[in-house]
């Protein structure tokens, strides 16, 4: 996959190409990367030369950390991009439209730490496809299951409003007929019933 194309594909999985922050990434990259030396010897990253020259990562922060390989980059080469080596980590600069594996990194959320290796587009689509339709079931489920708590507590506190209400007409209906009972006419009524 050239760089523009990686590019894309990382945008529309709601990613950039990798930035490269300090050496715990890059050894963390290489680690990952270093599974997939059978299908390519690199991967692209996302660092860019802007319109005054300057290299920069894709989402415009400065190039503070650096591991280039020995001679890179080169400055005869402004049109070219950047790729991380498999083998080595280290950073090259070769032409854009090069056949590579590509690195996407997602903005850090508390749900979700993702980082995609992507090593063959076609392969990859398919492979997508079907990890969207997995986060779209597991979404679907976990909504059911809100749905189900929301109800049965919805439920559950219906019960104890609808239980505190009868205890509080018992509660009346105890005390009228405890005051009845110490009524002296209401005993006299209860008397002249009880007669035959």
């Amino acid at each position: 996959v050239s760089w523009a194309q990686s590019l894309n594909q990382c945008i529309q999985s709601g990613g950039i190409l990798a930035s490269v922050e300090d050496l715990a990434e890059s050894n963390f990259l290489l680690e990952h990367a270093d599974l997939y030396t059978s299908k390519t010897n690199g991967f692209w990253i996302g660092i860019y030369r802007n319109v005054n020259g300057q290299l920069l990562w894709q989402d415009n922060t400065a190039l503070d950390f650096v591991n280039w390989g020995e001679g890179e980059p080169s400055e005869d080469q402004p049109d070219y991009c950047v790729q991380l080596s498999a083998f080595s980590g280290y950073w090259s600069v070769i032409p854009c439209s090069s056949e590579k594996g590509f690195i996407c990194k997602k903005p850090k959320n508390p749900l979700l730490i993702v980082l995609y290796l992507f090593t063959d587009a076609k392969q990859d689509k398919a492979h997508g496809q079907s990890t969207v339709w997995i986060l779209l079931t597991l979404v679907v489920i976990i909504l059911v299951a809100m749905g189900f708590m929301v109800y049965f507590l919805f439920k559950i506190k219906n019960q104890t409003e609808t239980q505190r209400a009868e205890r509080q007409h018992s509660t009346l209906l105890e005390y009228s007929s405890v005051d009845n009972e110490n009524d002296p006419a209401s005993n006299k009524e209860k008397n002249e019933y009880s007669v035959v």
